[in-house]
C-alpha cells in the first residue's frame, strides 16, 4: 500500500452555483473543528481563499461540487503540492471517490491514517504562432484543437517529438491525460487508461477519411498540432476556446507539476468506480 497521508491544516471550499455545497462545507468544517481540525471554508472562487492555497497555508483542499469542481480544484493546487479531497455533489464524479452521503465515514478514515496520495499526470499546452509563444496552460484532462462554430472540418497535423505522425481532417484532435480518458476522449471513442500512467493519448473527434483509431504515445513524448486551415480554436479542460490561425500550433508535453488527489482503500477503486459509473449509465438506455 502507499505512505498514509494525515493532514493537520485543510480547507474546505464550495462549488458556489450549488447552494447545497455551502451547507455541506459548513458541515465539514464544523466536523472537523470537533475533531481538532481548523478547517475554514469558503468558495472555491473566493479570491483570497486561493491566494492562500497558493502561498501554501493549507496541506488539503477539500471541495464540494463535480467533477468540474475538481478540475478547477486541481489547476490552483498542483502549484503549490495541496493534495485535493473531493466530495461528490454532482452526477458522474469520475475524479472523486467520496460521496455527499459517505464524507463522515471517510474523514473517520482520514484521521485513523487510512488515506494515501494519488499522483497524476498533467499537461502543458503552449500556442505558438510564427515561432513566438502567445501563452501557456496546464490541463488536468486535456488539450482539445477544434474546429469552430463553423460546421466545415479542420485539418491538422500531429507530430509526435518533431516527426510528423499523421494528418487529420476531423472535427478536432484530443490530446489527453489518462485522467481525461473518462472524459471528452471517452466520449470519442478513445480507451481508458489506468490513472498513473504518464502518457499521451490522441483521440481524434469524427474524422472524416482520416485515422480514425486512438493512438497512446510513450511517457516523456511531445505532441504538436499544427493547424492547416481556417475556423480552429484551442481549449484547456473545457476552458472558453482560444482562436487559432492556420499555421498555429499547439505544443503539449507533459507538465511540471502534479495533481494530488486524496484516496482510500487499495489502488483498484478505479475500476469500481468505472464500473459503478458504466452500469449506471447504462439504466437509462433499453436493453
Amino acid at each position: 500500500m502507499p505512505e498514509s497521508f494525515l493532514p493537520t491544516h485543510p480547507v474546505v471550499t464550495a462549488y458556489p452555483k450549488m447552494p447545497e455545497a455551502f451547507a455541506e462545507a459548513q458541515a465539514i468544517s464544523s466536523f472537523l473543528k470537533k475533531k481538532g481540525l481548523d478547517a475554514p471554508y469558503g468558495s472555491l472562487y473566493d479570491e483570497e481563499l486561493r491566494k492562500r492555497v497558493r502561498n501554501g497555508e493549507f496541506d488539503m483542499l477539500i471541495v464540494l461540487g463535480g467533477d468540474g469542481s475538481v478540475l478547477r480544484a486541481g489547476h490552483l493546487c498542483a502549484p503549490s503540492g495541496v493534495p485535493i479531497f473531493g466530495v461528490n455533489l454532482g452526477r458522474l464524479g469520475f475524479l472523486i471517490q467520496v460521496d455527499r452521503k459517505e464524507w463522515r465515514e471517510y474523514f473517520e478514515k482520514l484521521l485513523n491514517g487510512e488515506a494515501w496520495i494519488e499522483n497524476r499526470m498533467m499537461l502543458r499546452a503552449e500556442h505558438t504562432r510564427a515561432g513566438e509563444s502567445l501563452g501557456h496552460s496546464n490541463a488536468l484532462n486535456e488539450v482539445v484543437v477544434a474546429r469552430g462554430q463553423n460546421l466545415r472540418p479542420v485539418r491538422l497535423t500531429a507530430l509526435v517529438d518533431t516527426r510528423q505522425l499523421t494528418s487529420y481532417v476531423a472535427d478536432g484532435l484530443i490530446a489527453s491525460t489518462a485522467t481525461g480518458s473518462t472524459a471528452y476522449a471517452l466520449a470519442a471513442g478513445g480507451p481508458i487508461l489506468p490513472p498513473e500512467l504518464r502518457n499521451i493519448l490522441l483521440v481524434p473527434i469524427a474524422p472524416h477519411l482520416s485515422v480514425d483509431r486512438a493512438v497512446v504515445l510513450s511517457e516523456g513524448s511531445s505532441v504538436s498540432i499544427v493547424v492547416r486551415s481556417e475556423n480552429a480554436v484551442l481549449s484547456v479542460d473545457g476552458q472558453p476556446p482560444t482562436p487559432l490561425m492556420e499555421d498555429d500550433s499547439v505544443n503539449v508535453t507533459a507538465a511540471d507539476v502534479t495533481a494530488q488527489f486524496v484516496r482510500f482503500g487499495d489502488p483498484g477503486y478505479f475500476y469500481r468506480n468505472i464500473t459503478a459509473h458504466m452500469n449506471e449509465n447504462s439504466l437509462g438506455f433499453p436493453r
